[in-house]
């Protein structure tokens, strides 16, 4: 592969080839980065190049993933979602500019079909016929719905106590489901140890050094979506701290080429029920894991896997980490639908609590240019959706029963 120079330990620096399938460091046991010849790249990768490409998915940024053949790519039109201006929110948080990026419009209605394209693709290009993953539920789903359009059924592990909208997902696309009687973090080291055992390709986020690389296409767009203009702030729902880590990666490797000449600050939103790297960046820096206890079942970690990378990410990128109460979150997904018209699923809300908490703790200076992250669709959830939505009146089938109850109704 002559765009990849290999890749690289993030703990001890530890080089590897490109060729084969690694994990994470054999002497460390930190995650690998894919390291890129940004120059070589650039020759290719040009404003003038995108500008020309008809094909709006994460697959327009080729040069800029570790992959060879493009036969191994699924049919699905992954990535390119929406990036909305929300300017009646933006009003009524009393900020100038803010964007939403809504990637409940992927296939799976997740941020993490990003992931797992690149993911896949790679072990299709390696050879792997059996696939496995554990998951919350919406790296899962997406493992799910991408395998089953290239035909291939996934081995899952799932805490039992995910959703049974993302649980429908995984056995309507035909995957191999256990439940764990535990939490995500008992699933994931399950996972791995059926992967060592049965020599499986392995999925898992903050593990696969690949899940990064996927993730960062969003970066990729919302550059290019405001017309190559960088944000001042990028605010991102974190929980394992994949999604963070990639989004930085994506914002460094557009600079790298010389798409971009700024970077964002980055803000990672947690849920205080699981709050593992935003203590990590408040404090010294050491990711220590804690009992996830959130509504927000997809940021919902013990102990968040690529966590060191996420504190990286914030810390480089000169920005900051806040947690919010699961209330909070539940309080904004309605705000979100009401003000936008997006249905986000409580992780997906989690960036626009968090954006609010700041402005309301007079945190900002109110002049950012802001994108906050949706990462998945409210339907993913309805079960929580609706303790929070409001009720239906009950009326019969009749004129005078419906006047009935509109008495007093502002309509």
């Amino acid at each position: 592969m002559h765009r990849v120079l290999g890749l690289k330990c993030t703990g001890c620096g530890r080089e590897f080839e490109a060729r084969g399938m690694h994990y994470v460091c054999d002497r460390c046991g930190k995650n690998l980065d894919v390291v890129y010849d940004y120059g070589a790249i650039s020759k290719r990768l040009t404003r003038a190049a995108l500008a020309a490409n008809t094909d709006f998915s994460v697959w327009r940024y080729w040069d800029l993933y570790p992959l060879e053949d493009r036969s191994t790519i699924m049919p699905l039109a992954i990535g390119w979602s929406p990036l909305y201006r929300a300017d009646a929110l933006a009003r009524r948080l009393g900020i100038p500019t803010l964007f939403l990026k809504d990637d409940g419009k992927n296939p799976s209605a997740s941020f993490k079909d990003r992931a797992s394209s690149v993911a896949i693709a790679k072990a299709r290009e390696l050879g792997f016929d059996k696939i496995c993953g554990a998951s919350t539920g919406n790296a899962a789903s997406s493992t799910a719905c991408l395998c089953a359009s290239i035909g291939v059924s996934p081995i899952i592990f799932v805490p039992e106590t995910a959703p049974r909208a993302k649980i429908a997902q995984l056995l309507i696309f035909g995957a191999k489901v256990f439940a764990v009687k535990g939490s995500y973090d008992d699933a994931f080291d399950l996972c791995l140890e059926a992967t060592e055992e049965y020599g499986w390709y392995n999925r898992n986020t903050g593990y696969n050094p690949y899940t990064r690389e996927g993730k960062k296409s969003c970066s990729f767009e919302i550059c290019e979506q405001l017309n190559w203009e960088v944000p001042d702030l990028v605010f991102v729902p974190v929980g394992d701290g994949n999604i963070i880590s990639g989004i930085w990666k994506g914002f460094r490797d557009l600079q790298g080429v010389g798409l971009i000449h700024g970077l964002p600050r980055l803000v990672a939103v947690q849920s205080e029920k699981s709050s593992a790297v935003a203590d990590a960046v408040n404090g010294d820096g050491v990711i220590r894991p804690v009992k996830a206890t959130t509504i927000a079942d997809s940021i919902s970690v013990d102990l968040p896997r690529d966590g060191d990378m996420a504190v990286r990410a914030v810390r480089e990128s000169k920005g900051m980490a806040v947690t919010v109460r699961d209330e909070e979150i539940l309080d904004t997904i309605p705000l979100l639908a009401r003000t936008c018209g997006i249905f986000a699923e409580p992780a997906g809300a989690t960036s626009v609590a968090g954006l609010r908490k700041l402005i309301a703790g007079g945190k900002l200076s109110g002049s950012e240019r802001v994108v906050c992250l949706i990462t998945g669709n409210g339907l993913k959830d309805v079960d929580t959706a609706m303790k929070i939505a409001g009720k239906t009146i009950s009326i019969e089938p009749d004129l005078d029963s419906l006047k009935k109850a509109m008495a007093g109704m502002n309509l």
